[in-house]
């Protein structure tokens, strides 16, 4: 039986985390739409409001990405309900991100094909947008039951690809401004390098909780050199300086750090929830006795 509504499960009863979700999903559209309205968007609005889009688009395409990893690190299994959910609205943002393009070149299609065809970021973006349209079409039960579970999930695969287009067109969108994009980058390596440690070191698809830490410093490890290496290509800046600066109070708050301070955070959860269930495990054994 289909669900009635985004919030409620297969027999129809409301699901406080799928509503929850479904309720937040809304929160940065809602805010682009009132900032620019009341005029919080700085000199250039539209051109902030296309930006803010965009961002929201990757970060839920990364959201869709961790609801696996966060599931079995956190021991939360109920979190898979709201992946397909998540993974729709980052489609739904791609599309609004599009329009407000269509909007800031006054509604000239041939124009913005045209764009499309001739910036490569912007190709790359459609790119990718055309990726999450195949999935968001495809992400239905019915779907599923159509194509086959085998076949559904090698077509949704793409969204790693689609992942790493959508962050290589935020970092040429950005320009000399890579500090997020760099951080995104980091944080694509420790969710694709999660699902490389899991198939080859983990235990049913459940990846030890070591190796979940060990991953954290590898991220950060390999957002620190590939900042470095950037900026030594583009720039000629030494690389040793570049990977100093990351460590550095003087630099501020580094890419490296954010990422390795995200990892920590989602491992110190982990570890804490483990922690507790074992616990309460031994609590219900005593009991018995």
């Amino acid at each position: 039986m289909p669900t009635a509504f985004p919030w409620t499960d297969h027999n129809r009863r409301l699901v406080p985390l799928k509503l929850a979700v479904f309720v937040a999903l809304f929160g940065p559209a809602a805010w682009v739409v009132f900032a620019y309205g009341a005029g919080l968007l700085g000199a250039r609005p539209l051109n902030e409001a296309i930006h803010e889009a965009g961002l929201w688009t990757i970060r839920l395409i990364f959201l869709a990405l961790a609801v696996s990893p966060l599931r079995q690190i956190w021991q939360w299994p109920r979190l898979i309900l709201v992946r397909r959910m998540v993974g729709v609205a980052a489609f739904a943002y791609a599309l609004f991100h599009l329009s407000l393009y269509v909007t800031s070149e006054s509604f000239d299609v041939g124009k913005v094909a045209s764009e499309i065809v001739s910036r490569v970021y912007l190709t790359i973006g459609f790119a990718a947008l055309l990726g999450l349209s195949a999935l968001a079409a495809t992400s239905t039960d019915g779907m599923v039951r159509r194509l086959g579970g085998r076949r559904w999930q090698r077509l949704h695969r793409l969204v790693y690809p689609i992942a790493v287009l959508a962050v290589i067109h935020f970092s040429f969108q950005a320009k000399l401004d890579l500090w997020e994009p760099t951080v995104m980058a980091g944080l694509l390596g420790w969710l694709l390098g999660y699902r490389v440690l899991a198939w080859r070191f983990g235990i049913r698809g459940y990846l030890a909780w070591p190796w979940v830490v060990v991953l954290a410093v590898i991220a950060a490890i390999g957002t620190a050199l590939g900042e470095a290496a950037y900026f030594h290509l583009a720039f000629h800046a030494p690389l040793m300086r570049v990977l100093a600066a990351d460590f550095s109070r003087t630099t501020g708050l580094r890419p490296a750090v954010v990422v390795l301070a995200i990892g920590l955070a989602v491992s110190a959860i982990g570890g804490l929830r483990r922690l507790s269930v074992q616990h309460g495990q031994r609590r219900l054994r005593a009991s018995r006795v």
